[in-house]
């Protein structure tokens, strides 16, 4: 497995452009997935050609909740993908998914938590915003890809935690920007007590919470941004 940052609101290059929202493009040994879209598609385009990673050879795309900072590139990927699966919420527009299906999309609605393939899970909608998160089963343990956390990363590493009984890493926006130390550190605490040994917060996150988590987890703190490539051999325990 291998997870590709393809949009962020910060860069590990000059090549790859930093901008409000999340994406990510995910290598499994058996079929490519893409994670949410960002804030703007050309930007996600731009930014997945330079990682020489393309929409059309993804199987599915994933879309974790209905805020124009993780679906604002949709168009311009099912653009290049014009048949390509969707799964999204029942938070969603029903009009939006009506509008994907007519276009050829086979549309996947969740609602409870479901197994989307093998090893793949969602964790079904959660919390007002209706959010789910992707869990990925792996050899060294599972991990979970979340857009924003909404209804609180603690939380929905807890609902992973009920599909796959254990969860390696966390990787996303935690959405913490808004939070002072001691609750951010509250919540790095709480995933260290949850098993979590890796995390990468990322997007709305906030750098505050970066500096926590990276204090909290040491060496299991694995930096974001746009352009970075988070493999299994990333995820060991030394």
């Amino acid at each position: 497995m291998q997870i590709f940052i393809t949009f962020d609101n910060d860069s590990i290059s000059h090549d790859i452009q930093p901008l409000w929202g999340f994406a990510a493009y995910i290598e499994l040994p058996h079929k490519d997935l893409m994670f949410d879209t960002g804030s703007d598609g050309r930007v996600l385009l731009k930014n997945m050609a330079k990682m020489g990673l393309s929409p059309a050879n993804a199987s599915r795309l994933f879309l974790s909740h209905p805020h124009w900072d993780h679906m604002g590139g949709l168009d311009s990927v099912i653009e290049l993908s014009p048949h390509l699966p969707i799964t999204l919420t029942s938070s969603f527009s029903p009009r939006l998914v009506a509008n994907l299906r007519s276009l050829g999309h086979e549309v996947q609605v969740i609602q409870e938590p479901t197994l989307i393939d093998d090893g793949l899970w969602s964790t079904g909608a959660m919390g007002e915003v209706g959010e789910q998160g992707l869990v990925i089963s792996t050899p060294k343990g599972a991990v979970l890809i979340v857009g924003c956390a909404h209804p609180g990363i603690v939380q929905m590493v807890r609902r992973a935690k009920e599909l796959v009984a254990e969860v390696l890493y966390a990787i996303g926006g935690f959405h913490l920007f808004w939070s002072d130390a001691k609750k951010i550190r509250q919540v790095a605490e709480a995933l260290k007590e949850e098993g979590l040994a890796f995390v990468t917060p990322t997007h709305c996150s906030g750098d505050l919470a970066k500096e926590i988590f990276a204090e909290v987890f040491k060496d299991g703190y694995i930096p974001g941004g746009a352009g970075r490539m988070i493999g299994l051999s990333d995820l060991t325990i030394v």
